[in-house]
């Protein structure tokens, strides 16, 4: 419960000293704008080549459109302010930047994964019905799904929001021991016992480990079953290359929550060090290595790109049955 006697109701901001026990903060803080840099060229890239191209308009690049704002999003909620801390030192974050930083930054988690599910559903209908995909998966159908999500997202998170925003605080500038502004940041820097505010994010948590991962290696599975019979060895090449680009997005996603989760029920205790490097992981690397994988590994955006660099002009690609053409 909250100590009533010694409550803030007006809090100014909150103070991130995260960094503060850091030799090297110039280089971390470059690093992370370089990173930071990087993730906003290459989702404005495939956005730009997708978005201009009526040819790229499929369900396979909406959804890659969809996770470039996703990622642009998420880590510039984050990403901003540990730049602001370490290269311009500035502590401080004012209170409703803060909360709508933790606001932004839980949506774009929640809706990634989400999209993530709904890119392993286009290949699981794509791969086990060729014939019947652009019947079944359409623009304005999956537009709707893409919105039925990111409204599931507001909602979910719009909850959690409420509730930070509600908690007492001790002092008018709150100190956040972490990196950034996030939801387990800010009830452990206000004046309650925490656990019970733990409840709805340790919920959200659980789903999206235990219910959306599972269920997305479950579609890979059924996809590695039919993949393994097809008796064309290009075709059977074709989609293995197509599901390993989205292994490669998934893994990257969820390979540093699944580390943190195993770490902890081993008994291993994490310093606030490492909680807080494995969160700079966790919020960089995946938009860092998404846009990578789309445009390096995807074949039109790859030959798309290769016409800009080199002045020519675009010319439609012919059509194809595939929404994703892979080398």
């Amino acid at each position: 419960m909250a100590n009533e006697n010694y409550t803030v109701k007006n809090v100014e901001s909150f103070i991130i000293t995260g960094f503060d026990h850091l030799q090297n903060q110039k280089f971390l803080g470059f690093l992370i704008l370089l990173s930071y840099m990087l993730i906003l060229l290459g989702n404005s890239i495939n956005l730009c080549i997708i978005l201009t191209d009526r040819h790229l308009h499929k369900p396979m690049y909406i959804l890659i459109c969809n996770l470039a704002v996703v990622d642009i999003m998420y880590s510039s909620t984050c990403g901003t302010t540990m730049i602001s801390v370490l290269l311009a030192e500035i502590k401080t974050v004012s209170y409703y930047s803060c909360i709508s930083r933790m606001f932004f930054y839980h949506l774009g988690d929640v809706t990634e994964c989400m999209t993530l599910t709904l890119m392993a559903l286009d290949r699981l209908i794509a791969i086990t019905f060729p014939l019947r995909y652009h019947s079944i998966v359409t623009n304005w159908r999956l537009i709707l799904f893409i919105l039925i999500t990111w409204l599931a997202g507001f909602i979910v998170i719009g909850v959690i929001t409420y509730v930070a925003d509600s908690l007492p605080y001790c002092q008018s500038k709150p100190v956040i021991r972490y990196v950034f502004c996030e939801d387990p940041a800010l009830i452990r820097a206000a004046c309650v016992n925490p656990e019970p505010y733990f409840f709805m994010p340790v919920m959200l948590s659980l789903w999206l480990m235990f219910g959306q991962f599972p269920f997305i290696l479950c579609t890979y599975a059924v996809l590695a079953y039919s993949v393994a019979k097809l008796s064309n060895n290009a075709s059977k090449h074709q989609m293995i290359s197509t599901c390993l680009s989205h292994l490669i997005v998934l893994f990257s996603y969820y390979a540093p929550k699944l580390v943190s989760i195993v770490l902890t029920r081993i008994g291993v205790v994490l310093t606030l060090t490492e909680r807080n490097a494995i969160m700079i992981v966790a919020s960089l690397v995946p938009p860092l290595i998404n846009p990578a994988v789309y445009c390096i590994r995807t074949k039109e955006i790859r030959k798309r790109l290769a016409d800009v660099l080199m002045g020519k002009r675009v010319a439609p690609l012919p059509f194809k049955p595939r929404s994703l053409n892979l080398s």
